[in-house]
């Protein structure tokens, strides 16, 4: 594995010599300079993934050393020392783009942790820039109403105003925000999302806004958060109505003074992110409730966008279903598969309470169930499709009508009703939710009459 080069720079020889020997041992390749003039000769001619850098030597100062590095490198992190720190001098180190500000004195164990956390994170985001090229967000839509909202957002990308994006589980939320990002002039920056309804409560204020080393039990390092991660780029507030209201006062303060306070630190960080936000609620109601302040909603809700559930975007469900049948077939390495017209129709009137990832979750399981390229309605009945409150019902073919006068008088009702059971079991090779259906009785019902007639797994 390629080795991280860093660039040490310092005019005291022992330091240098120091830090040098120090982040060697930790599997470094070093190169060192003893003034600002040589580091940049030397940055200019080498690839380096890591400057560190003194902050008050003869000539050249550590900023503009810092400087120097970011005109020609704007990506590659830098970490500055000091021996005479104040907090203007970080809030200074901090806007001309310092990765990490280092206090002396300080121990070669803390140093090497902090080049360890710098790279890794900066690492991680040089690949997320890659990727975006390569990775545009496509929406696919012909909804007339979903366009015009595509086309309102584009407009907007490019200011830094916050989004609030409103819509029910599945309708593609995040995927809207990815696209703002993409056409925004921050797109070759991060992009970083929370979902608050994922973390625990107890953990998302220090993953929003970070630690310092020894600000609580536990915290044996310095962690960024997510603001900080996501400083020049988007910050995705996913669910952000499931945020803990004493969490909102944080957010609001941090909204407005455009600076993050690490839980444990002792000075501001400035930070400059443009915020998009996602509910699946209707979020006036939960200021009525005061469950959610209504000062940080008008912070967040400048520019309001509500998606139309797919029931509504009727015109975008074989659409949208035809992308996916190629998708999944490219996967599963076949030809695109073809709906029937019954199982166009039915997609068609189905309500899909779980929107667009309903419907990629349906045809992605019918192409990996079809064995010949052609997918029926009855493929699509699967338990997922239990429409007893919602849509339209999958019509399956019911079960023969037994002739009573046929059967052996000498059978009880018992026997009759496994007789029953079995057969529908045997037509539909033993899957249980379809054996209900026709039946007209609960997949629970079912499971208890097969235990209670000790069947095998097949019906027999």
């Amino acid at each position: 594995m390629k080795k991280n080069r860093i660039l040490i720079v310092d005019d005291d020889h022992a330091m240098r010599l120091a830090l040098s020997e120090s982040l060697e041992s930790c599997g470094y390749d070093i190169d060192a300079a003893e003034n600002g003039n040589e580091a940049l000769s030397l940055f200019n001619k080498r690839k380096f993934d890591l400057v560190v850098t003194d902050m008050k030597m003869p000539g050249m100062t550590g900023i503009e050393v810092l400087q120097g590095v970011k005109k020609m490198s704007p990506d590659i992190p830098v970490i500055l020392i000091t021996a005479y720190g104040t907090v203007n001098t970080a809030v200074e180190a901090m806007k001309e783009g310092a990765a990490e500000f280092i206090m002396k004195p300080f121990s070669l164990d803390d140093l090497e942790t902090v080049v360890k956390n710098v790279i890794s994170t900066y690492k991680t985001e040089a690949s997320h820039k890659q990727e975006l090229p390569h990775t545009p967000q496509r929406i696919i839509t012909k909804d007339p109403k979903l366009i015009a909202i595509m086309d309102m957002l584009k407009n907007v990308a490019k200011s830094k105003s916050s989004i609030m994006i409103q819509g029910e589980s599945g309708t593609g939320k995040e995927l809207l925000a990815k696209y703002v990002h993409e056409h925004s002039n921050r797109r070759n920056h991060p992009f970083v999302a929370v979902n608050c309804a994922a973390i625990p409560h107890n953990l998302l204020e220090s993953e929003m806004f970070g630690y310092e080393k020894g600000a609580f039990t536990g915290a044996s390092l310095r962690k960024l958060g997510k603001f900080e991660i996501a400083h020049t780029g988007t910050l995705l507030l996913d669910e952000v109505s499931e945020m803990e209201i004493h969490l909102q006062a944080k957010l609001l303060r941090v909204i407005q003074e455009s600076e993050v306070d690490r839980l444990g630190g002792n000075s501001p960080i400035p930070i400059d992110v443009r915020i998009i936000s996602t509910t699946n609620i209707n979020l006036a109601s939960a200021i009525s409730n005061k469950t959610f302040r209504g000062d940080l909603y008008y912070r967040l809700n400048v520019i309001p966008v509500k998606i139309p559930p797919l029931r509504e975007r009727n015109g975008d469900i074989l659409y949208l279903a035809d992308h996916f049948l190629e998708k999944f077939g490219k996967e599963k390495g076949i030809n695109k598969p073809t709906l029937s017209d019954k199982a166009a129709a039915f997609l068609t009137t189905y309500s899909f309470p779980g929107n667009v990832r309903e419907l990629e979750n349906i045809i992605e399981r019918a192409v990996l169930m079809t064995d010949c390229g052609y997918i029926t309605q009855e493929s699509l009945c699967l338990e997922s499709l239990d429409t007893s409150e919602t849509g339209q019902p999958c019509e399956l073919e019911p079960p023969p009508i037994i002739n009573t006068t046929s059967l052996n008088t000498t059978k009880t009702l018992k026997d009759s009703e496994r007789e029953i059971i079995c057969d529908t079991l045997n037509r539909v090779d033993g899957n249980k939710t379809k054996a209900a259906k026709l039946l007209g009785i609960s997949v629970r019902t079912l499971w208890n009459k097969v235990n209670e007639y000790g069947m095998t797994d097949s019906g027999n």
